[in-house]
Parts: C-alpha cells; sequence; structure tokens
C-alpha cells in the first residue's frame, strides 16, 4: 500500500513497521469488500476506493493510540461508514458538482456504473441494489452490513454506533422498505 508509505514519507517521520505490516495486511484482507460497502453506499467506485483509501490512512495515522489494535478492522469499517456518510452529505449540500462527477440516467436517477460492473451483474441483483441505494442511509448502511459482509448484530452495532435493538428494527424496517420498493419496480 504505497499511501502508507507515501504518508511516512511526507510527515518526515518513519513509520513504525509493526504498524506499516499490520494495515498492510488488513488492506490487502479486507479492502475489496470495503470498497464494495462503499460502492453500494455511494453507487460509484471512485468515490467509494477514495473512501476506503482515507479509512486505512486514517488507521494508519492513528494506530499507536489505537487501544485495541484486534478491533483494527471495526475501526475501518466505521471509517468507510463515516466517510461515505460524509461524501453523501457532501453530494446533498452541492448537487451541481455533484451532478458534474456522477453522471445519472434521465429515467432512473441512479448513478451509471462502469459497463464492466454492469455487465458483471445480473438484472436481478442490478434492481436488489437500486433498491438498496433508495433506503435512507441507516437502513442501507444495516442491509449491506448483515447481508453483503455478513456481520453479526453485535458487529453491525460497533460499525454504526447504535445499539443491538436498533440494530434488529432497523434491519427488520430496511427489508420492508426494499421489499415494498422492489415491488413498485415489478
Amino acid at each position: 500500500m504505497d499511501v502508507l508509505h507515501e504518508s511516512a514519507r511526507l510527515s518526515g517521520r518513519s513509520a513504525p513497521a509493526d504498524a506499516r505490516s499490520a494495515v498492510t495486511a488488513l488492506y490487502r484482507a479486507h479492502a475489496l469488500g470495503l470498497i464494495r460497502l462503499a460502492v453500494i453506499m455511494l453507487g460509484d467506485r471512485q468515490s467509494a476506493e477514495d473512501v476506503v483509501q482515507e479509512a486505512f490512512l486514517g488507521l494508519y495515522r492513528r494506530w499507536r493510540t489505537l487501544s485495541d489494535t484486534d478491533k483494527a478492522l471495526s475501526y475501518v469499517r466505521s471509517s468507510v461508514l463515516n466517510g461515505a456518510r460524509s461524501a453523501l452529505r457532501r453530494r446533498a449540500r452541492h448537487p451541481l458538482a455533484a451532478a458534474a462527477d456522477q453522471p445519472e440516467s434521465a429515467e432512473s436517477g441512479a448513478a451509471a456504473e462502469s459497463a464492466e460492473s454492469m455487465a458483471m451483474l445480473s438484472e436481478e441483483h442490478r434492481r436488489v441494489l437500486n433498491g438498496i441505494r433508495r433506503l435512507p442511509d441507516r437502513q442501507r448502511e444495516a442491509l449491506v452490513l448483515r447481508y453483503y459482509l455478513d456481520l453479526s448484530e453485535e458487529q453491525m452495532a460497533a460499525s454504526m454506533g447504535i445499539s443491538r435493538g436498533t440494530v434488529k428494527s432497523t434491519t427488520s424496517r430496511a427489508i420492508v422498505a426494499l421489499g415494498r420498493i422492489l415491488g413498485e419496480a415489478s
């Protein structure tokens, strides 16, 4: 992960080898899944990759201050969700700039996907993803964490910064809302 080495070089400090190797190993093992999470949240790969990269860079910078390095993945996952929320808020505040960065389909209003990613998805999968993107942020997060990343309720609660009970009710409401959205699309 070259960004880690560049960050250490630019800051004038040499990074501890344990932080560099631990964050690099975590990146190699989990970056793709976190990018998928961010793509579902944001609707485009470039923004998703930026959010994930920033999350790992933040982890690297804070490595020495982590109270429990075993929870580093949870920290990064929460950072990705927070980064996606921030990106969505920026888009909402500056819709013209967001529209320029995110080409939209006139018919669906959904962000355009690359030809490569669209070819890889079945029609059903695309319908579900479009439905998920129409959900409120928290409901979208709950479904993605549960069914795409296969997290437990406890892990979801830690990542989202909410209680397990709220995870349960949010997930339940999200499933109902997604069913309604998919029913409308049929």
